[in-house]
């Protein structure tokens, strides 16, 4: 694989915002209907603080993509569940990278006491929701017709692994 992660930064502000924008702009896989500008990085810095996030970079150290995990809720009782984003472009899939992020992401939320994974994709984001089922995450809920992006509603569709650990 000639691609690496690497720990999500301040520095990654302008490749991760054209990133977004460009999925914003073309593809049904972000909700915002209208891109953001470059203080939108703040936002996700935020509410992924103090739990991983990285970038992908490929070959020539460019970034191609970005994912992080979240809290699912703040309340102490939703500690052990984390909602999982991330935009890879399309030149870059079906190169294992969402994997290695899967793979990661659960490597290092073990240690936090996350054990749940949830991820909502919209119903248009076909591909996305072949990947997460052929990578564990079952259906748990459908939110039909909840959502307009280029002239079409979908639906949202929340996805969920749960990973059972000892104890």
């Amino acid at each position: 694989m000639d691609y690496s992660l690497e720990t999500m930064s301040a520095s990654h502000r302008q490749p991760v915002i054209d990133i977004f924008n460009h999925f914003i702009r073309h593809l049904p896989a972000a909700f915002l209907t209208e891109p953001v500008d470059y203080s939108f990085f703040d936002h996700l810095l935020k509410i992924s603080r103090g739990y991983p996030a990285v970038v992908v970079k490929d070959a020539a150290q460019q970034v191609v993509g970005f994912a992080f995990l979240r809290p699912h809720y703040s309340e102490a009782s939703f500690r052990r569940t984390a909602e999982i984003t991330y935009f890879i472009l399309p030149d870059h899939t079906r190169q294992g990278l969402g994997s290695a992020i899967l793979e990661l992401f659960m490597e290092q939320a073990g240690p936090m006491g996350i054990d749940s994974f949830l991820v909502a994709i919209s119903s248009k984001n076909e591909a996305s929701l072949r990947f997460h089922l052929k990578n564990g995450f079952r259906k748990a809920g459908r939110f039909a017709k909840i959502g307009r992006k280029f002239g079409e509603d979908f639906d949202v569709v929340w996805l969920q692994k749960h990973l059972d650990r000892p104890g």
